[in-house]
């Protein structure tokens, strides 16, 4: 994820927070100052920061916390809240008009940061909640944006309105309008044409789309690879055109993941949703309090669960649920594993979301589980017999040789998929219990590893 540098530094104060039975001023001081620098190498805006360690060190230094029982965590847990508070404190919702009348939305954002994409993928999480959404294809001039729209659209199940690229995004848009009010479309997605940088062209067809047709929701899609980037077009488009709240892309990515931490507090507009890889099934709605938690890697189990029933067939996951108490998860129930692995966005997401899991040791298992290496992992399995998958301590030696040349691998790698088993039938025989005793919904739903 973005934070991963960020999580890991944090993590390491922490650390040291937790480590001293007391703390004195200086210890405060002196952590947030690590916090301080933290945050500004992943490009956090830096008024933003400064107000922030100032407030977190105004609640820190007070006695309640300095002569409490455990101040180290009195300490990380007023970080969590103020960085919960500076996201937005609460989850917002794109807001829909009321009953039957039609919702127009309008997309906008610069070229390149995911837009076309960003707006299949609100058509499906909309229709996955009984709306029915009609997209609009007003970008005539990205060469094969419409093409790419219309695809998107067709894998979501979306209808794509397009007049092609020789009428003006105005006219298509007053067009679609039409089109959605006489066949029964109650939410219009208009996806608008970017540019490599802001421009005065733009910000003018974005304004006159605006004055001509009823747009209930303006929302910005910024890459947050950009890092503060993100947040000067944020108020940029703000100041011009008028938003109503961000979708941060490519959070997934390699990058410091700055704009997520500092969009709300320069521009007061909500983050509203999270694009988390490239399938049209990555985008999460944000919430400010579990973003939180998984930058302090405290872990996001509840959006791990809500994937998790989403995705997955909850009859199979309480049977595996079941072999894995018995200790009888096998090489099939592992296959299977790998799938619902696929479902719920991959390894890296589900690690993500783990209590921990960050940094070198994420690094580690993703490293042992690398998902460009499940097809040859799948050849080795499939390699053994039924009776082999199903108890693995039947591989001896010369059955693992078998294996290897039947899978057309040498035998080191069936050693170490053999040895990866062993580690991963230990971690998720943890998961149940981890989930037991939380109460409410972490204690009712059962987790398929």
């Amino acid at each position: 994820m973005a934070f991963d540098g960020l999580s890991e530094k944090l993590q390491n104060v922490f650390k040291n927070l937790r480590s001293k039975g007391r703390l004195t001023e200086e210890d405060v001081k002196t952590a947030l100052k690590e916090v301080r620098m933290a945050l500004l190498e992943a490009d956090v805006n830096f008024k933003v920061v400064k107000q922030f360690t100032k407030t977190v060190q105004e609640r820190a230094i007070g006695s309640d916390v300095m002569n409490g029982l455990n101040p180290g965590q009195m300490v990380i847990k007023i970080v969590n809240e103020e960085m919960t508070a500076l996201m937005g404190g609460g989850t917002t919702e794109i807001a829909l008009r009321p009953g039957k009348a039609t919702t127009i939305i309008m997309m906008a954002g610069l070229q390149g940061a995911g837009k076309t994409t960003t707006a299949a993928k609100l058509a499906g999480k909309f229709k996955q909640k009984g709306k029915n959404p009609l997209l609009v294809a007003c970008d005539v001039y990205r060469p094969a944006a419409i093409e790419q729209l219309q695809i998107n659209g067709e894998k979501q199940g979306v209808e794509v309105f397009s007049m092609g690229d020789k009428n003006s995004p105005v006219d298509i848009a007053k067009a679609a309008i039409e089109h959605a009010d006489k066949n029964g479309f109650n939410l219009v997605i208009l996806d608008t044409a970017g540019r490599l940088h802001v421009d005065e062209e733009m910000m003018a067809e974005l304004v006159s789309i605006k004055e001509k047709v009823d747009v209930a929701q303006t929302i910005l899609v910024v890459d947050a690879m950009t890092g503060q980037d993100a947040v000067n077009v944020a108020k940029t488009f703000d100041g011009t055109i008028g938003i109503d709240g961000v979708v941060l892309t490519k959070l997934d990515g390699d990058t410091r993941g700055g704009a997520a931490l500092s969009i709300r507090a320069v521009t007061g507009k909500p983050i509203l949703y999270v694009g988390m890889g490239e399938k049209l099934s990555d985008l999460e709605q944000f919430y400010p309090d579990r973003m939180a938690s998984r930058i302090l890697g405290m872990g996001d189990v509840l959006t791990l669960i809500e994937k998790a029933e989403a995705q997955l067939d909850a009859d199979k996951a309480k049977e595996m649920e079941q072999r894995i108490k018995k200790a009888e998860f096998s090489f099939d129930d592992y296959l299977e594993s790998m799938s619902q692995m696929k479902k719920m966005g991959g390894l890296s997401s589900v690690l993500g979301m783990m209590p921990g899991m960050g940094g070198a040791q994420m690094a580690e298992i993703e490293n042992a589980m690398d998902e460009k290496k499940m097809a040859r992992i799948e050849a080795i399995i499939y390699s053994m017999t039924p009776k082999e998958r199903a108890n693995p301590n039947l591989l001896n030696p010369s059955r693992k040789r078998r294996i290897a040349n039947g899978a057309g691998v040498d035998i080191s790698e069936v050693n170490r998929l053999v040895k990866q088993f062993e580690q991963a039938r230990k971690m998720m025989k943890q998961i149940p219990g981890m989930m037991k005793g939380r109460g409410g919904k972490m204690g009712r739903f059962r987790l398929p590893f």
